[in-house]
């Protein structure tokens, strides 16, 4: 899944509040039928509800394998957690090397995968990230969106925001366009890159006239 929309439209903020980051003013969360609207944070962790935020948020005075460890925190060490650890480095080979050396001074696409690699060590059945390509070379961009390809691909369930929402589509079953705090339109993600008020208002860099005036007729 993915949600687009213009600058200041609440993306980050929906995400927040999903985590618990930020309370919900109104309405109820549910995940999988349980409402988790009054857990804290760590508590919808380990539910499965994990977030990669904007920024990453990485802790950048401790080690890759330290902020690894974090990931896991929630689950109490349950399961064979160095096998977990050694699945994620292997599916991110440039922290191999980088395990002992502090998180602050990695580059920008490691610390990203070392963001996601954290959050998938906490077992997500949802894991939401918010712009993971932001500020990315375009090379590593494509390499980060082939980790999130292969782990929809193994049945982790997906919630993306994207500043390149044409990206975001192609990567994503459905798409919700957010306009003033609200879904206005949603839909196939396929079928919403071919939607011509999709693609004026938010495929070719204009966004909407107003943020609550979404495309009229969108999917």
């Amino acid at each position: 899944m993915t949600l687009i929309g213009a600058n200041g439209a609440g993306k980050t903020t929906l995400l927040r509040a999903l985590a618990g980051v930020l309370p919900a003013w109104g309405g109820t969360i549910a995940l999988e039928g349980a409402r988790i609207e009054r857990l804290p944070p760590a508590a919808r962790v380990r539910r499965g509800l994990c977030l990669v935020p904007e920024g990453r948020g990485i802790l950048h005075r401790m080690t890759v394998r330290e902020n690894l460890l974090m990931g896991a925190y929630p689950r109490r060490a349950d399961g064979d957690l160095e096998a977990e650890i050694a699945e994620v480095i292997r599916r991110f080979p440039p922290l191999r090397p980088r395990q002992k050396q502090l998180a602050g001074t990695l580059s920008g696409g490691e610390q990203q995968m070392l963001a996601i690699g954290r959050a998938l060590l906490a077992r997500p059945r949802l894991l939401m990230l918010d712009e993971p390509s932001l500020g990315l070379a375009p090379l590593v961009v494509r390499e980060i969106i082939g980790i999130l390809r292969d782990l929809r691909a193994q049945g982790i369930t997906i919630l993306l925001v994207e500043q390149n929402a044409r990206q975001a589509l192609q990567l994503a079953d459905r798409g919700y366009i957010l306009a003033g705090g609200r879904v206005h339109a949603s839909g196939d993600a396929r079928a919403m890159l071919k939607s011509p008020e999709v693609q004026a208002a938010y495929l070719q860099g204009v966004g909407p006239a107003r943020p609550g005036a979404p495309p009229e007729g969108g999917p």
